[in-house]
């Protein structure tokens, strides 16, 4: 989840990001299963010069960044060329200290590998800068962390500017809390199923934060690519790997059904014949569906599967909705659909999902593992 939500944004700013295996392939798994096809081998980036190298986080990914010969010498390059360099969650404990990185700076972490780093100056801020060192705590911390190298690189109007078009909720603010009418239980005799498709011009970012989190908390999700191929491409030039193609996919049932947004795939997730199909038996069948970002109303909305519902979608993308009166809301559930605003909701949507499966103190087990905010999260629930 780390990796992505760092390249989504530092492209958004128009940064040429360059995504290195250090794996014998391209493709990697992470650690929540999602697959993605790396740009380029790490070998092919040791001449290069970055303005800017950062480690994901992750198990045991962060430890086989660590045992990367080539990446532990571009760093050390990084760090001695007076460059700026990061590292978030289990990365600044497991790679950065093993590479004698830390020496007489401050630092943050995973709060459960704060013990593997050996230097005395340890913080406990979500994101810390010191001179040419920026870490951050975990996947609930990962979009700051992103946004302060937009802004170390391009200014803080730049970071502003995206943080806006994320639609990320604002300290204190209530404008994107979580609002839910008609409630009703989502209980299941065995362990729920999830189908999320995705299409070329998916958002990456929402398509993995749900992906992740989701089977955090052990959900079986299947991720269907709508395409020819198992492999589709981002909206930020990510490439990801389906489980499945959505002809296959369509062979089962599914507990729910949950669409990302991003353009132009929202348009193409509209426009599959199996996809609807799925959702239109799904709407009939009393089962959970949602959709975030331009889904709900570029998929959901022309199908009559928001009719007397209330919802919400991207700012951009929310106009067309029958229902206006919570547009506002971060997330919106009325009975079994569940709709929200984008990218910087992504999480609070994905936790809510968890919530109203398992609970809130799964809910709350689950955020404090990623170090994000459950209060925030339950602020107008």
């Amino acid at each position: 989840m780390d990796a992505v939500i760092i390249i989504d944004i530092l492209r958004r700013a128009g940064a040429d990001v360059t995504v290195a295996s250090v794996e014998p392939n391209l493709q990697i798994q992470c650690s929540s299963g999602t697959k993605l096809i790396a740009d380029t081998l790490i070998s092919t980036c040791a001449e290069e010069i970055f303005d800017l190298v950062v480690l994901p986080g992750g198990m045991p990914g962060s430890a086989r960044l660590r045992d990367s010969e080539i990446l532990r010498t571009i760093t050390r390059k990084q760090a001695e060329g007076g460059r700026l360099y990061g590292a978030i969650s289990e990365a600044p404990a497991i790679a950065l200290d093993a590479w004698d990185l830390l020496s007489c700076v401050e630092v943050t972490c995973h709060p459960q590998f704060t013990y593997r780093i050996s230097c005395l100056w340890i913080v406990t801020s979500n994101v810390h800068k010191d001179r040419l060192l920026t870490t951050s705590r975990g996947p609930g911390t990962a979009m700051e962390f992103a946004l302060s190298f937009v802004e170390q690189l391009y200014g803080k109007e730049k970071s502003e500017e995206i943080e806006k078009a994320l639609v990320m909720p604002t300290k204190g603010g209530s404008e994107l809390g979580r609002q839910e009418y008609n409630a009703v239980d989502w209980t299941f005799t065995n362990r729920p199923s999830v189908l999320v498709p995705i299409a070329n011009g998916s958002e990456e970012m929402e398509t993995v934060i749900i992906v992740d989190i989701l089977r955090r908390a052990s959900v079986n999700v299947v991720v269907a690519s709508i395409e020819e191929e198992l492999e589709i491409l981002g909206s930020r030039k990510v490439k990801l790997v389906a489980d499945k193609l959505i002809e296959d996919a369509a062979k089962s049932t599914y507990d729910l059904i949950i669409l990302p947004g991003g353009m132009p795939g929202a348009e193409r997730l509209g426009l599959c014949e199996p996809l609807r199909k799925l959702l239109r038996e799904q709407a009939l069948s009393n089962r959970v569906y949602g959709a975030i970002c331009a889904s709900p109303e570029i998929v959901l909305e022309p199908q009559g599967l928001l009719k007397d519902k209330k919802a919400t979608a991207h700012p951009s993308f929310s106009s067309k909705l029958g229902d206006q009166s919570d547009v506002y809301a971060g997330v919106v559930i009325d009975g079994k659909v569940i709709t929200s605003k984008g990218p910087g909701t992504a999480m609070e949507f994905s936790i809510a999902l968890i919530d109203k499966l398992y609970g809130h103190d799964r809910a709350r087990g689950i955020a404090q593992g990623m170090v994000y905010n459950y209060t925030e999260v339950l602020s107008d629930y």
